[in-house]
């Protein structure tokens, strides 16, 4: 993962550890088809850990993240193709598996986003922009989720991004 969108303090955190600062790991899952018992959209915000937190998104809207043991894995700094991160999310609950259900039949793609905070900072995520990925593959038993995403891969995109019509393009035609 690339330095230069990391914040100063999580760099001199990783570098120094120091014992009491730690780094808040969160997932944010986002899906057209997720909807609160109201019918209202909403957001899967998850935390690496054991207690909830209240932090500031890099829009500055407060939110809450919900605790939940999960493990990740970040994608390399190398060259690869299209980088790509793993997840486990362990005891999900009923509420997440539903919008997990909704999502997997749906044909709109779903996001996630990763963010880092320090303990010592909810004010603002330590890597801006975040991290945004979309969800490839997820599969799941009664014990845990699992879950790749990958970033969008722009090396496979069209370019020029327009379609050549007639309508608009007359000096197509001879």
């Amino acid at each position: 993962m690339p330095n230069d969108v990391l914040q100063e303090a999580i760099i001199e955190a990783y570098a120094s550890s120091p014992s009491d600062v730690f780094i808040y790991h969160t997932l944010e899952i986002k899906h057209p088809d997720f909807m609160d018992d109201n019918g209202n959209p909403t957001t899967i915000r998850l935390v690496q850990g054991f207690h909830n937190i209240t932090a500031k998104l890099e829009t500055g809207e407060d939110v809450e993240f919900l605790a939940m043991c999960f493990d990740l894995e970040l994608p390399p700094v190398d060259t690869s193709a299209v980088p790509e991160i793993s997840i486990e999310i362990d005891n999900v609950s009923r509420e997440i598996i539903k919008h997990l259900d909704n999502a997997a039949s749906s044909q709109h793609k779903t996001e996630l986003i990763y963010r880092p905070y320090l303990s010592t900072d909810l004010e603002t995520p330590q890597m801006i922009p975040p991290v945004s990925l979309t969800v490839t593959e997820v599969s799941g038993d009664v014990y845990k989720i699992t879950a790749k995403a990958r970033m969008t891969d722009i090396g496979n995109k069209t370019f020029p991004n327009e379609t050549y019509r007639l309508s608009k393009f007359m000096g197509l035609v001879s």
